[in-house]
């Protein structure tokens, strides 16, 4: 491999390679790969084949010097929304289930909405590190505020709401590790809490203007679980039983049991939303934790990686990945244990997804070439 760099001039050593990060991510996306075989044997094949689209993306991607790509920021940001505006197109654009997030490539649909999260991070790595000094200044906020929210806009009509929080999300991640002063978030924090109380109390209210009827719904199922247990909650419930059911060690992987989530087709999507629940009734407590722990790890590499960056853009690259993992995994873990509502998100790594999947993988390739960059020889 050291022939290969010198090669392509590609002036890194091998040792500061995080080959811990990359076996971490390979080994969790090996166990996504049965865990899919597990609830949709028939969708193995195209896992298999995302996995290894996404190795291969995440090695190239960790040769090519960050600062290069970084060099391209306002062309990422403008191809972010021509992707995102691109599914309104006919012909290219997909529709399913009352949604518009899918472009049709012929051989593959691709999501936008999963490649934004990593291009924003890409965006204002660059954004914030060339204005440091201004971060904390209300018309940056306000400025950068702005460039968000066509992202966040287009993606919530689509409709897509669970991406347009996890995305708005990583945008408040992201202005914190570009230097927003803790009294500022500590302020948004003291309004945004109060705010979100008065919008939950609203979104109940009959004839409310804010949400559509099915996001609503959920919400309501969401606060009244048993009340809406042959509807909206339906899944959630059956996702917590299978979990519980599964006990400590569960009921064998691949199990024949006709009463499991799985074979008796009590969720919609065990493949991608509700994979949590496949592991939790099939590999039990200690398969849950298993997945929770090899995350964290993922994300706890991302921030030392980070800490150990030679200027901001990589300090922000790792957090940013760190971050998007961290709030996914949360929101998909959180909607199948029931403490949130019912979303659409993927499990890092895990669920079915050839976009997402990939995508993850390239995040990770930024994170590895940050951590080759602090002892880069001339």
């Amino acid at each position: 491999m050291k022939s290969i760099l010198k090669k392509f001039k590609l002036h890194y050593y091998l040792k500061d390679y995080r080959f811990s990060l990359a076996a971490l991510v390979t080994v969790l996306s090996i166990f996504g790969v049965f865990m899919v075989r597990s609830a949709r044997p028939e969708l193995m094949g195209r896992q298999i084949m995302g996995v290894v689209i996404g190795v291969i993306a995440m090695i190239i991607i960790s040769l090519i010097d960050y600062k290069w790509i970084l060099n391209l920021y306002w062309p990422i940001y403008i191809l972010n929304l021509v992707l995102l505006a691109a599914v309104w197109i006919p012909g290219l654009g997909v529709s399913a289930n009352g949604a518009r997030r899918w472009l049709d490539l012929g051989f593959t649909q691709l999501q936008p909405s999963d490649l934004t999260k990593i291009l924003m991070i890409l965006f204002f790595a660059r954004f914030l590190a060339d204005r440091e000094k201004e971060i904390n200044r209300p018309k940056f906020i306000l400025q950068t505020v702005a460039l968000i929210l066509p992202s966040l806009a287009m993606v919530y009509i689509q409709p897509n709401l669970s991406t347009t929080l996890c995305i708005a999300g990583l945008f408040c991640a992201l202005m914190f590790l570009g230097g927003l002063s803790y009294k500022f978030v500590g302020t948004v924090l003291a309004i945004t809490i109060p705010a979100v109380v008065l919008f939950l109390v609203i979104a109940v209210q009959p004839n409310q203007p804010i949400l559509k009827d099915y996001q609503q719904n959920r919400i309501l199922a969401w606060l009244e679980p048993e009340k809406y247990s042959n509807d909206e909650s339906y899944q959630q419930l059956n996702s917590l039983r299978a979990i519980g059911s599964g006990q400590l060690s569960g009921k064998g992987y691949n199990n024949d049991d006709t009463m499991s989530v799985k074979n008796g087709n009590f969720v919609l999507e065990p493949q991608t939303d509700f994979i949590f629940a496949i592991i939790g009734e099939e590999l039990g407590f200690v398969g849950c934790c298993a997945v929770i722990f090899l995350l964290l790890l993922i994300v706890i590499s991302c921030i030392l990686t980070g800490l150990r960056a030679k200027d901001t853009e990589g300090r922000i690259i790792c957090g940013g990945v760190a971050a998007l993992i961290g709030i996914q995994s949360f929101i998909n873990i959180g909607v199948a244990t029931m403490i949130l509502p019912n979303t659409g998100l993927s499990l890092p790594f895990v669920s079915y997804g050839l976009t997402s999947l990939v995508c993850f993988f390239m995040g990770i390739g930024f994170v590895l070439n940050v951590g080759l960059q602090p002892n880069k020889y001339q």
